[in-house]
């Protein structure tokens, strides 16, 4: 499916019209805050060997608002002759769409073939971006429309339900994403709900079957295990010269009836996976408009990248994606056409400079 729409380009015109001259040669081994127009600068990277294992955006929402900034504060409303327009928010319907999707083609191109692409949006405009990345990734690639929790609940007086989530599409290159999977550590009631059993050291403890769901007609894990056969339309979990080493191990259990079950301590708990309702609010004091949480890109960091994975923003605001990539040891490329935007990264990232000696990434003009 596609959505069509007047002054809609073709994909060999978004990737070979005009490209960006950066002020100086680009490094394409170590992180760069590069100032100036995302879909120049990304064509001109696009001829450079750089990819990334990740890109996160938070873009407009198609708001028709201004984001205006001071030293104090963010707002959307300039109260100040002090504040400065940080970034404006003005394209809207049909131009909106074509805005994403061109930066969308440009960051699946640049992706590798291992690549992942996090898109933040909201809930007015979020299904129709989904239909565009659809488009251009393939909805086979789809993974996630994720809910992220960004406030607490307000009293606005409409008729409406309250609103406090926004919206997170994630998308894949290919079958073969990086994916380390995020669990968070199990709680005290999670212990006590799941794990109800306690050997004789104490140690809290469940049990589940040693077989699953499926035949296995030739593999090892159909095969007689201590004189049994799986359980009709079942298979072993396990080859039984692996469940030999469990049972001698003690980590089977056996009941008066002779029915065997594997033993899960909670203390050796992966912990849960996570889920696709994220509870990460947004900041009480932004000192950038729309700055977002920094555990929240930690988190898909963390799940969608390895160290000294190139990470790509080119919605960089801040410098929050930047930040975090610096602290979990990834290298990264931040593109804003916000002086402003510019600003608060660099500052952002000065900040940890103190911390970190090793703190290198180069400063591109794009014209």
């Amino acid at each position: 499916m596609k959505l069509e729409y007047k002054n809609k380009e073709s994909i060999d015109k978004i990737l070979n019209d005009r490209k960006a001259k950066f002020n100086k040669p680009f490094d394409e081994n170590i992180s760069a805050l590069i100032y100036g127009d995302n879909l120049s600068s990304m064509r001109t990277l696009v001829d450079s060997s750089i990819r990334f294992d990740l890109c996160y955006i938070d873009p407009p929402f198609a708001t028709g608002s201004s984001f205006h900034t001071s030293k104090n504060r963010s707002t959307t409303v300039s109260k100040s002759s002090k504040d400065v327009v940080a970034y404006k928010d003005h394209l809207q319907g049909e131009e909106f769409l074509e805005f994403i999707r061109q930066r969308a083609i440009l960051i699946r191109e640049l992706l590798t073939e291992n690549g992942s692409f996090y898109l933040h949006i909201d809930y007015k405009i979020g299904h129709y971006v989904k239909a565009i990345l659809d488009e251009v990734f393939g909805i086979e690639n789809f993974r996630n429309d994720i809910t992220r929790i960004k406030c607490n609940p307000k009293n606005f007086n409409r008729k409406a339900f309250g609103n406090v989530k926004d919206l997170i599409l994630f998308y894949t290159k290919g079958k073969d994403s990086i994916w380390n999977e995020p669990r968070s550590k199990l709680t005290d009631d999670d212990i006590k709900t799941l794990f109800k059993k306690e050997d004789k050291a104490g140690r809290k403890y469940t049990t589940v079957p040693i077989h699953a769901p499926g035949e296995t007609k030739n593999g090892a894990t159909g095969k007689i295990w201590k004189g049994m056969h799986p359980p009709k339309g079942r298979h072993w979990r396990s080859s039984p010269a692996e469940l030999d080493k469990l049972d001698e191990a003690g980590l089977i259990e056996w009941s008066s009836t002779g029915n065997a079950r594997r033993i899960i301590f909670a203390d050796e708990h992966k912990g849960k996976k996570s889920q696709d309702i994220w509870n990460f609010k947004d900041p009480a004091y932004p000192k950038y408009p729309t700055e977002k949480n920094s555990e929240l890109l930690e988190f898909i960091i963390q799940a969608s990248s390895n160290k000294n994975s190139f990470i790509l923003d080119c919605f960089c605001g801040s410098g929050t994606t930047l930040l975090a990539s610096e602290i979990l040891e990834r290298k990264w490329v931040g593109i804003d056409e916000s002086k402003e935007a510019i600003k608060a990264s660099a500052a952002k990232l000065e900040a940890i400079a103190i911390m970190d000696s090793k703190l290198n990434y180069q400063h591109i003009i794009a014209k």
